[in-house]
Protein backbone atom coordinates (compact mmCIF):
# COMPACT_ATOMS: atom_id res chain seq x y z
CA UNK A 1 0.00 0.00 0.00
CA UNK A 2 1.60 3.29 -0.86
CA UNK A 3 1.75 5.97 2.01
CA UNK A 4 -0.34 9.27 0.82
CA UNK A 5 1.87 12.24 1.35
CA UNK A 6 1.79 14.79 4.18
CA UNK A 7 0.29 17.81 1.88
CA UNK A 8 -2.38 15.20 0.44
CA UNK A 9 -3.56 14.52 3.10
CA UNK A 10 -3.68 18.20 4.44
CA UNK A 11 -5.58 19.19 0.98
CA UNK A 12 -8.11 16.07 1.96
CA UNK A 13 -9.10 17.34 4.82
CA UNK A 14 -8.91 20.94 4.10
CA UNK A 15 -11.48 20.22 1.40
CA UNK A 16 -13.30 17.87 3.75
CA UNK A 17 -14.00 20.85 5.96
CA UNK A 18 -14.75 23.32 3.37
CA UNK A 19 -17.69 20.93 2.21
CA UNK A 20 -18.92 20.20 5.15
CA UNK A 21 -18.73 23.80 6.29
CA UNK A 22 -20.96 24.59 3.25
CA UNK A 23 -23.34 22.23 4.14
CA UNK A 24 -23.92 23.80 7.67
CA UNK A 25 -23.74 27.17 6.09
CA UNK A 26 -26.54 26.28 3.44
CA UNK A 27 -28.45 24.65 5.89
CA UNK A 28 -28.71 27.61 8.40
CA UNK A 29 -29.23 30.06 5.37
CA UNK A 30 -32.48 27.57 3.80
CA UNK A 31 -33.33 27.97 7.43
CA UNK A 32 -33.70 31.93 7.90
CA UNK A 33 -35.14 32.25 4.63
CA UNK A 34 -37.91 30.32 5.07
CA UNK A 35 -41.22 31.58 4.19
CA UNK A 36 -42.14 32.51 7.76
CA UNK A 37 -39.28 34.28 8.67
CA UNK A 38 -39.55 36.10 5.59
CA UNK A 39 -42.68 37.09 5.73
CA UNK A 40 -41.99 38.35 9.46
CA UNK A 41 -39.12 40.63 8.23
CA UNK A 42 -41.13 41.73 5.84
CA UNK A 43 -43.95 42.70 7.70
CA UNK A 44 -41.73 44.14 10.67
CA UNK A 45 -39.65 46.43 8.06
CA UNK A 46 -43.16 47.65 6.32
CA UNK A 47 -45.49 48.39 9.63
CA UNK A 48 -43.50 51.53 10.61
CA UNK A 49 -42.78 53.03 7.10
CA UNK A 50 -44.54 56.29 6.68
CA UNK A 51 -44.13 56.27 2.79
CA UNK A 52 -46.31 53.91 1.78
CA UNK A 53 -50.36 54.22 0.28
CA UNK A 54 -52.88 51.75 0.70
CA UNK A 55 -55.28 51.01 -2.44
CA UNK A 56 -58.47 49.48 -3.09
CA UNK A 57 -59.28 47.55 -5.67
CA UNK A 58 -62.33 45.36 -7.39
CA UNK A 59 -62.02 41.85 -7.60
CA UNK A 60 -62.12 40.04 -10.35
CA UNK A 61 -65.62 38.36 -8.75
CA UNK A 62 -67.26 42.18 -8.78
CA UNK A 63 -65.70 42.92 -12.09
CA UNK A 64 -67.13 40.35 -13.65
CA UNK A 65 -70.55 40.71 -11.44
CA UNK A 66 -70.39 44.39 -12.95
CA UNK A 67 -69.60 43.30 -16.31
CA UNK A 68 -72.43 41.18 -16.64
CA UNK A 69 -75.05 43.44 -14.89
CA UNK A 70 -73.65 45.58 -17.94
CA UNK A 71 -74.01 42.83 -20.61
CA UNK A 72 -77.96 42.42 -19.38
CA UNK A 73 -79.26 45.76 -19.63
CA UNK A 74 -77.96 46.33 -22.87
CA UNK A 75 -79.57 42.57 -23.97
CA UNK A 76 -82.93 43.63 -22.27
CA UNK A 77 -82.83 46.75 -24.93
CA UNK A 78 -81.70 44.22 -27.50
CA UNK A 79 -78.08 46.13 -28.09
CA UNK A 80 -75.18 44.07 -28.71
CA UNK A 81 -72.18 45.49 -27.20
CA UNK A 82 -68.97 44.88 -25.44
CA UNK A 83 -67.96 45.48 -21.59
CA UNK A 84 -64.66 46.60 -19.90
CA UNK A 85 -63.84 46.96 -16.34
CA UNK A 86 -60.15 48.47 -15.73
CA UNK A 87 -58.59 48.75 -12.23
CA UNK A 88 -57.69 52.05 -10.84
CA UNK A 89 -54.45 51.82 -12.77
CA UNK A 90 -56.15 51.34 -16.25
CA UNK A 91 -55.31 47.82 -16.38
CA UNK A 92 -58.17 45.39 -17.35
CA UNK A 93 -59.93 43.10 -15.00
CA UNK A 94 -62.60 41.84 -17.21
CA UNK A 95 -64.03 42.33 -20.75
CA UNK A 96 -66.87 40.47 -22.34
CA UNK A 97 -67.89 40.71 -25.84
CA UNK A 98 -71.38 40.42 -26.39
CA UNK A 99 -73.12 38.02 -28.48
CA UNK A 100 -73.12 40.02 -31.76
CA UNK A 101 -70.50 43.18 -31.03
CA UNK A 102 -69.03 44.59 -33.61
CA UNK A 103 -65.40 44.04 -33.49
CA UNK A 104 -64.48 47.62 -32.57
CA UNK A 105 -66.23 47.53 -29.49
CA UNK A 106 -63.94 45.74 -27.68
CA UNK A 107 -61.01 47.92 -28.12
CA UNK A 108 -63.39 51.08 -27.66
CA UNK A 109 -64.85 50.07 -24.53
CA UNK A 110 -61.53 49.15 -22.48
CA UNK A 111 -60.73 52.75 -23.81
CA UNK A 112 -63.44 54.25 -22.30
CA UNK A 113 -63.38 52.26 -19.30
CA UNK A 114 -59.92 53.45 -18.82
CA UNK A 115 -60.60 57.60 -19.56
CA UNK A 116 -63.69 56.99 -17.16
CA UNK A 117 -61.78 55.82 -14.13
CA UNK A 118 -58.66 58.19 -15.13
CA UNK A 119 -60.28 61.32 -14.91
CA UNK A 120 -63.27 60.46 -12.33
CA UNK A 121 -65.99 60.93 -14.12
CA UNK A 122 -68.35 60.16 -16.78
CA UNK A 123 -66.88 60.31 -20.56
CA UNK A 124 -70.18 61.74 -21.80
CA UNK A 125 -69.33 64.91 -19.27
CA UNK A 126 -65.63 64.58 -20.44
CA UNK A 127 -66.39 64.62 -23.95
CA UNK A 128 -67.88 68.45 -23.11
CA UNK A 129 -64.59 68.85 -21.96
CA UNK A 130 -63.24 68.87 -25.61
CA UNK A 131 -64.22 71.82 -26.49
CA UNK A 132 -62.29 74.13 -24.32
CA UNK A 133 -59.10 71.69 -24.09
CA UNK A 134 -59.10 69.94 -27.58
CA UNK A 135 -55.63 68.17 -27.38
CA UNK A 136 -56.84 66.04 -24.31
CA UNK A 137 -57.99 63.42 -26.94
CA UNK A 138 -54.11 63.23 -27.66
CA UNK A 139 -53.40 61.54 -24.70
CA UNK A 140 -52.68 57.99 -25.23
CA UNK A 141 -55.42 55.04 -24.60
CA UNK A 142 -58.33 57.85 -24.20
CA UNK A 143 -61.16 57.65 -25.69
CA UNK A 144 -63.67 60.93 -25.37
CA UNK A 145 -67.39 59.21 -26.25
CA UNK A 146 -69.80 58.94 -23.60
CA UNK A 147 -70.22 54.99 -22.67
CA UNK A 148 -67.33 55.01 -19.73
CA UNK A 149 -68.33 55.36 -16.40
CA UNK A 150 -66.07 55.32 -12.83
CA UNK A 151 -66.48 53.12 -9.88
CA UNK A 152 -65.87 54.92 -6.45
CA UNK A 153 -65.35 53.98 -2.96
CA UNK A 154 -65.57 56.42 -0.46
CA UNK A 155 -65.14 59.61 -3.39
CA UNK A 156 -62.00 58.09 -5.34
CA UNK A 157 -62.00 56.25 -8.41
CA UNK A 158 -60.99 52.19 -7.98
CA UNK A 159 -62.23 51.37 -11.66
CA UNK A 160 -63.95 52.19 -14.97
CA UNK A 161 -66.66 50.27 -17.04
CA UNK A 162 -66.82 50.79 -20.41
CA UNK A 163 -69.26 49.97 -23.08
CA UNK A 164 -69.24 50.11 -26.68
CA UNK A 165 -71.66 49.01 -29.36
CA UNK A 166 -75.43 50.56 -28.61
CA UNK A 167 -75.97 53.07 -31.90
CA UNK A 168 -75.79 56.00 -29.35
CA UNK A 169 -73.17 56.74 -26.51
CA UNK A 170 -75.76 57.59 -23.99
CA UNK A 171 -77.30 54.22 -24.61
CA UNK A 172 -73.38 52.93 -23.79
CA UNK A 173 -73.04 55.23 -20.87
CA UNK A 174 -76.72 54.25 -19.46
CA UNK A 175 -75.69 49.98 -19.53
CA UNK A 176 -72.03 51.18 -18.04
CA UNK A 177 -74.02 52.85 -15.13
CA UNK A 178 -76.13 49.74 -14.78
CA UNK A 179 -72.53 47.89 -14.55
CA UNK A 180 -71.96 50.26 -11.69
CA UNK A 181 -75.19 50.13 -9.80
CA UNK A 182 -74.75 46.19 -9.77
CA UNK A 183 -72.14 47.12 -6.98
CA UNK A 184 -73.74 48.78 -4.69
CA UNK A 185 -76.39 45.34 -4.27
Amino acid sequence: MKKISRRTRVLTVAATAAVLGAGTFGAVSANAGTPDAAAKAAVTADAGDKNLTRSTHLTVAAATKAAQATLDAAKKENQRVSVAVVDRNGNTIVTLRGDGAGPQSYESAEKKAYTAVSWNAPTSELAKRLEQAPNLKDIPGTLFLAGGAPVTAKGAPVAGIGVAGAPSGDQDEKFAKAGVAALSR
